[in-house]
């Protein structure tokens, strides 16, 4: 880590994003950036903006004004899949291909945009499934898995793309409560190896245990972003503090 300059360790940069649908202003100007490393927990209200910031980070969809530089250079003039490839996403409804198996579904996204060999990729997906414990169910279809088990196949299959950076939206959020804690456990893993990592989640106890910084969003802005231990305890904005006592109560 020591011979990195500043610019490879920054990865993302956020401009002043802004994101309009029709009359409705979304995203209202968010400006922050992601280290190599970070494990950032954006959390906030529903409606604050928090899913459609990762949908512009990975272009999902296409911010109304401001940047997004990845390591400096505009993403809007990068090539798409290079980019979708590595600032990879984790869906909270899975998003996998419901005729294929496991193993395909991590296979075929290194085929058509990395070009890796079917010998080279099925290695990687291999390697990846048995990273997120997901190896006994390889030949299995997305029908004859938990939901929990789909979304650590689905991270798998992200993994497998060998990000840089991979941005998590709500990804327990479909979850029935005892499928929640096999996917928080391998997030917790994957940062623990150095994964950078964006989550967008309600779970405040991996927010606080697992993140490096907090963001708090609220209607459209970035109202306070700081360590966990900063946020969790001695949060600068009442509207933080508001919303952590309803959340953290409940």
């Amino acid at each position: 880590m020591t011979n990195l300059t500043a610019n490879d360790m920054n990865i993302l940069q956020v401009q002043n994003l802004k994101k309009d649908f029709g009359a409705h202003q979304v995203l209202k100007g968010i400006t922050f950036s992601v280290n190599r490393g970070d494990v950032i927990s954006i959390i906030g209200a529903s409606g604050s903006g928090k899913s459609t910031l990762l949908r512009c980070i990975n272009y999902l969809e296409d911010p109304t004004a401001g940047k997004i530089l990845y390591h400096g250079k505009d993403a809007e003039s990068l090539n798409r899949a290079d980019y979708h490839s590595k600032v990879g996403m984790v869906f909270q409804s899975f998003n996998l291909f419901s005729n294929m198996s496991a193993l395909d579904n991590c296979i075929i996204g290194q085929t058509l945009v990395l070009k890796r060999s079917k010998q080279e990729a099925r290695k990687t997906a291999v390697e990846y499934l048995e990273k997120v414990g997901m190896t006994p169910y390889m030949n299995a279809r997305p029908g004859q898995l938990s939901g929990g088990q789909k979304q650590r196949v689905a991270i798998a299959r992200a993994l497998a793309m060998d990000p840089e950076i991979l941005l998590f939206d709500e990804p327990t959020s479909a979850l029935d409560p005892e499928m929640v804690g096999e996917v928080l456990s391998v997030m917790r893993d994957l940062a623990e190896g150095g994964l950078t990592m964006l989550v967008v989640t309600h779970e405040m106890g991996f927010a606080k245990d697992v993140s490096n910084r907090v963001i708090f969003m609220d209607q459209g802005v970035i109202a306070e972003d700081a360590p966990p231990a900063e946020i969790f305890t001695n949060p600068r904005q009442q509207r933080t503090r508001e919303f952590l006592s309803r959340i953290l109560d409940k």
